[in-house]
């Protein structure tokens, strides 16, 4: 039993991401005191790494989306059961197109001007 009453939000993603990322800024940082550019730049590469796999641990379900989780997801190592629906104001569901309000591509027909021929696309049946 846990001491805390409250969901902390420590999940496996954040967990893998933050450690991935701290060995990146380790890379990057003695990359500056050395004064190398293939250590700075491959410390900067570690930590694009660990946005990319802690954005894919989330979406399988290791992650956790905003707000709180029912207590019996509570803990860290248990999978979020939203996740395959995407969670609604979730910045990673949307760019992966899950939850609503994806970052979807809707065409819009540009509206007809008054006195304004319509147009028709081609090769569209114009001929009937």
């Amino acid at each position: 039993m846990s001491a805390h009453q409250y969901d902390h939000g420590h999940t496996v993603a954040g967990w893998v991401g933050c450690g991935i990322a701290s060995v990146g800024a380790g890379v990057a940082g003695l990359g500056v005191c050395t004064v190398s550019g293939v250590l700075i730049a491959g410390g900067l590469a570690i930590g694009v790494v660990a946005l990319l796999v802690t954005w894919a641990l989330h979406l399988a379900g290791w992650g956790k989306g905003p707000g709180l989780r029912p207590r019996a997801e509570w803990g860290w190592r248990v999978r979020d059961s939203a996740a395959p629906g995407g969670h609604a104001e979730c910045l990673a569901c949307r760019l992966a197109g899950r939850g609503r309000g994806a970052l979807a591509v809707v065409p819009v027909m540009p509206a007809q001007r008054e006195g304004e021929p319509e147009t028709v696309a081609a090769g569209a049946d114009s001929g009937r």
